[in-house]
């Protein structure tokens, strides 16, 4: 009378486990995505700072006020106020001419840290392969 009906097993995956790694790796990136950051590149030093040789080319020294105004000193010149655009341009001609001429900046202790950045990011997009910063030493 009653016929038995045959059921097919279907394959199930369980996705559970799936679920927890997504979720787990979801929360991962979801942390570590604030933390990475552009930044300048700066070349750091790999030991004590010492000054230039005496030997050593005359450095464009770059520098920032406390007021934010830009100036550039090329072997000891006059430091004329001068707007970013002309600093950049400066910059850009003296290292067409001399590569290899080291450039660094003067940030004055009031100035704020976005200028002595922004200043450094001008430099970099003018040429200079690398900006050193300057100090006075401790003792003065």
């Amino acid at each position: 009378m009653y016929q038995r009906v045959r059921r097919r097993k279907v394959a199930e995956i369980n996705v559970v486990p799936y679920i927890d790694v997504m979720l787990v790796l979801l929360i991962i990136f979801m942390v570590t995505a604030p933390l990475i950051t552009q930044g300048v590149k700066v070349d750091l030093p790999k030991a004590e700072a010492e000054p230039l040789d005496k030997d050593s080319k005359t450095p464009m020294v770059a520098s920032v006020d406390a007021n934010g105004q830009y100036y550039l000193a090329v072997g000891g010149g006059e430091n004329q106020p001068m707007s970013a655009e002309d600093v950049a341009l400066e910059v850009a001609a003296r290292l067409a001419v001399d590569p290899q001429t080291p450039v660094v900046v003067n940030g004055d202790g009031a100035v704020s840290y976005n200028a002595v950045v922004q200043l450094m990011v001008l430099l970099q997009k003018a040429g200079a392969p690398s900006v050193g910063l300057m100090t006075d030493s401790p003792e003065s």
